[in-house]
């Protein structure tokens, strides 16, 4: 493009849209590290992979939205097609199994690792394009409480293989926190289990404000203020709920739930200090109903919640009248990813490239070192040729920079003698071994 004024070269400004992130290829590196750890632990309790578009129609993507979220939703027009982006994996999640419901085998367990989008103001650690990494299980007609109790095996495992610290799941059931409302004759519970959400983040006096204002009665605010001060083990706190005998069916069968879930959570090796039962934890999102879990690494409760998800009764209401009770969890990579990174909390391996080997030819070799590098990437290990010209100080400063551990030198000599000359680029040793161009030779990897 040019200046039509000047005829010179117009210069674009080479930056990304607000919102919107990219790494350079260390961070990549460790952020898909992050990606396949989740993954791995996620296949391995047999969760079965699905992608979904990221463009949606826009009557089928809004279904279920409203207030803040429906003006985040990136919605745009294409001919006569009304479009959105996906702003999250749990609408689209709905329409998939409903669109295939009689080509799925329940229960359907699914993961779905992928980017979504969402319009808002972006601040530290929230981003309008990020990845979300879920799980859901899937039931028709009915669902096992015990799938609750599998989920917390599941961040367990996960969070363990991320190796990110100590960290605490917390539990709730949203059938006690109604059920408990509901005793007092509360009507909007919605609204009440939104501001009861916000309590650690506003405190107890704005929410206390907040609830007089919908009109709860002082008596009410006092209890709930009481009942979300309980967090600890569970039995400890379930015992205490129990002796308050608030007749309500739903507060009993959240407690019923809730010692459930706790009491088989053991047979997924999951410890007994890795849970707490907190009963402040309501998660604002409306279609949870009944189990719900938050997330917390225990030197760092200032990330908030790094996994969090529940318990929902009708996930694909508004496109189909079969009942498809479901449960999961949802991970938020990418704001978790840039948190651990400003915290220092990411083990930086210190490397910028794949490769585990870069073969270096001297003289005339370059056939020969082509056929190294194939060999040893027959061995699985990731091995680049370097092609360009340039002192050899260059090439050791190039492996070393994207923290290449070993140099393969491939000059007359080794191509002659079948052999190559293996330099360790963390300890500096060198030594000469012998190379089969078939199946390369044994380093350890």
């Amino acid at each position: 493009m040019s200046d039509s004024s000047t005829g010179k070269k117009q210069i674009i400004n080479p930056s990304l849209p607000s919102g919107f992130n990219e790494y350079l290829p260390s961070d990549q590196i460790l952020f898909n590290k992050m990606i396949e750890t989740i993954r791995k632990s996620y296949e391995s309790f047999g969760f079965v992979p699905i992608d979904t578009p990221v463009i949606e129609r826009s009557d089928v993507l809004l279904a279920k939205s409203g207030g803040d979220t429906e003006k985040q939703v990136y919605r745009f027009t294409k001919g006569d097609s009304d479009l959105a982006m996906r702003f999250d994996l749990t609408v689209p999640l709905a329409r998939y199994v409903s669109m295939h419901y009689g080509e799925l085998t329940f229960p359907f367990r699914r993961y779905h690792i992928g980017r979504v989008y969402r319009g808002e103001r972006p601040q530290k650690g929230r981003y309008r394009e990020f990845y979300q990494c879920d799980i859901d299980i899937v039931g028709n007609g009915t669902l096992s409480i015990l799938n609750d109790a599998e989920i917390v095996g599941v961040i367990y495992n996960t969070f363990k293989a991320l190796d990110l610290g100590g960290f605490t799941i917390m539990i709730n059931n949203r059938k006690l926190l109604g059920g408990f409302f509901e005793s007092f004759g509360v009507e909007c519970i919605t609204e009440v289990l939104r501001a009861v959400d916000r309590l650690d983040k506003a405190g107890a006096a704005a929410v206390s404000k907040e609830l007089s204002e919908l009109g709860i009665s002082s008596e009410c605010i006092d209890a709930t203020l009481k009942l979300a001060g309980l967090c600890g083990k569970p039995s400890e706190v379930l015992s205490e709920v129990r002796t308050w005998n608030i007749a309500n069916d739903n507060f009993k069968a959240g407690i019923d739930e809730l010692e459930t879930v706790c009491g088989a959570v053991g047979a997924y090796g999951v410890p007994e200090d890795a849970i707490k039962v907190n009963l402040r934890i309501a998660r604002g999102l409306d279609y949870y109903t009944g189990t719900v879990y938050e997330t917390f690494l225990n030197e760092h409760p200032e990330l908030g919640s790094i996994c969090s998800g529940g318990r929902y009764d009708e996930l694909a209401s508004n496109y189909t009248n079969q009942k498809l009770p479901g449960v999961g969890i949802a991970i938020g990579l990418s704001r978790l990813f840039g948190q651990l990174k400003e915290s220092g909390l990411l083990k930086d391996e210190g490397r910028a490239s794949m490769s585990g080997i870069l073969v270096v030819p001297m003289d005339d070799s370059i056939e020969y070192a082509i056929k190294v590098a194939a060999a040893m990437r027959s061995r699985g290990i990731p091995t680049e040729t370097y092609l360009n010209g340039g002192k050899m100080a260059k090439k050791m400063g190039y492996a070393d920079k994207l923290g290449i551990p070993y140099v393969f030198v491939c000059g007359e000599t080794e191509r002659e003698t079948s052999t190559v000359t293996v330099k360790n680029m963390k300890t500096g040793e060198q030594q000469t071994l012998p190379m089969d161009l078939e199946k390369g030779i044994e380093l350890g990897f």
